[in-house]
């Protein structure tokens, strides 16, 4: 008996310290779950901030290419800065039910590639949060949570500080290298300690695998806390995105060589080039983002085809043994098997093909060395200081006594916004 019951209590100890370890991504478990959106219903692509009890809503979109229904639940779950649960009760940050049914689905209409869309929007009248802060949005097959079908971020905002920022040239690297300053203005809030209660964190083009915690201000002034400090919050410029556009299979936009259609839609984009070059050159992108849309049809989320996209990169291969990954927000940045690109020796090219939806897509090409899990995203594309980026600041409180934290500040700045 005694022995039992250490066995339960180590396990609850290992769950305990796994949980405080693997923090919540977004993240989809089924391959053939396809064209994830998620983003606030004011803008499509937009990042998932609502602002509590506002009103506004965020819309989950994705296809299942298996056909037919599932019976898809989901909840969502209060999370730290650092995107570990809180360990609430849903009682804590939920004023409602604490978990629902996804009940509206469509099947595809007059595509050559058969899926059954689903979409919910939050808040909604069973999921409503109360607390401002993280959240992690889960969606699971037959109310069973070890099923898990996708996670998603979200922040929930209740605006209590003020930001200002400003994108400034790097000390050590002015020609590649963008540097954040910005101060908080904590006003009448409670804060004892701005070391302990303050936090903040700063992404990248909605790019939380690469952005920066900040623990500590470079200095307080009063009841403002200012990070200025010369070794933080500072990014590699990168480059702006390469794009395609297949809002219609029935014209090439300009970076697609040949549309084919038959009993499924191929489509070769053109040979992209290494971007790593001394000079910036000017060019429009989405900052990562994709969006589903189809000029053929009446109603992209149903009526929008698939295609089997052929992208391949010319480059010669690094000195050091590595992979080739092509990355954006449609498939959230992940190094993994389907994102991995092959290459051709004869040719000095990479290549790869993917099943995507008709849209208007960003991305990029990273490279990954043997035994490291950071990708080095400067060798395909280069880094500029020009280059511009949109930043988010994210402001996390600690309330005095309680055991969740909440965001109660945001800021969006943009590199090009003098």
């Amino acid at each position: 008996m005694i022995k039992s019951l250490f066995i339960i209590f180590l396990a609850a100890i290992i769950n305990q310290a796994f949980a405080q370890t693997a923090p919540y991504t977004n993240q989809v478990f089924h391959h053939e779950i396809k064209s994830v959106e998620f983003y606030n219903t004011k803008k499509q692509p937009s990042f998932p901030l609502i602002k509590l009890n506002s009103g506004e809503q965020l819309l989950l979109a994705f296809d299942d290419m298996s056909g037919g229904t599932r019976n898809y639940y989901y909840t969502i779950e209060h999370c730290d800065e650092a995107w570990n649960s809180s360990n609430l009760s849903s009682a804590e940050y939920l004023q409602s039910f604490n978990e629902d049914q996804i009940r509206d689905f469509s099947y595809s209409s007059s595509t050559l590639q058969k899926y059954t869309h689903y979409q919910l929007k939050l808040p909604n009248d069973n999921i409503v949060p109360k607390l401002p802060g993280n959240y992690i949005l889960k969606v699971y097959e037959d109310g069973d949570q070890t099923k898990m079908v996708l996670t998603q971020r979200f922040y929930v905002l209740s605006q209590k500080v003020s930001v200002t920022a400003e994108v400034v040239p790097s000390v050590d690297a002015r020609q590649t290298n963008q540097k954040i300053n910005f101060q908080v203005d904590y006003g009448s809030l409670r804060v004892q300690n701005p070391n302990n209660d303050i936090r903040t964190f700063i992404m990248q083009n909605e790019r939380s695998e690469t952005g920066q915690l900040n623990t500590q201000p470079a200095n307080v002034r009063g009841t403002q806390l200012v990070y200025n400090d010369l070794s933080t919050n500072e990014f590699q410029g990168l480059n702006e995105f390469r794009h395609f556009d297949t809002r219609s299979l029935k014209l090439n936009s300009d970076r697609i060589l040949h549309i084919y259609r038959d009993t499924a839609n191929t489509v070769i984009l053109l040979t992209d080039p290494t971007l790593n070059q001394p000079n910036y050159l000017t060019l429009y992108d989405n900052d990562g983002n994709f969006y589903i849309a189809n000029q053929d049809g009446v109603n992209p989320p149903i009526d929008g085809d698939y295609a089997h996209m052929y992208f391949s990169l010319v480059s010669t291969k690094p000195g050091s043994d590595g992979s080739a990954y092509i990355v954006g927000q449609f498939n959230n940045y992940r190094l993994d098997e389907s994102s991995k690109l092959d290459y051709d020796a004869a040719k000095s090219r990479f290549y790869t093909q993917l099943l995507l939806k008709q849209g208007v897509y960003d991305y990029a090409y990273v490279w990954v060395p043997n035994g490291r899990n950071k990708p080095d995203n400067t060798f395909f594309e280069g880094s500029h200081f020009e280059t511009e980026n949109d930043y988010q600041i994210l402001v996390y409180y600690h309330p005095a006594g309680a055991r969740w934290v909440e965001l109660v500040g945001y800021r969006r700045v943009n590199s090009a916004n003098k």
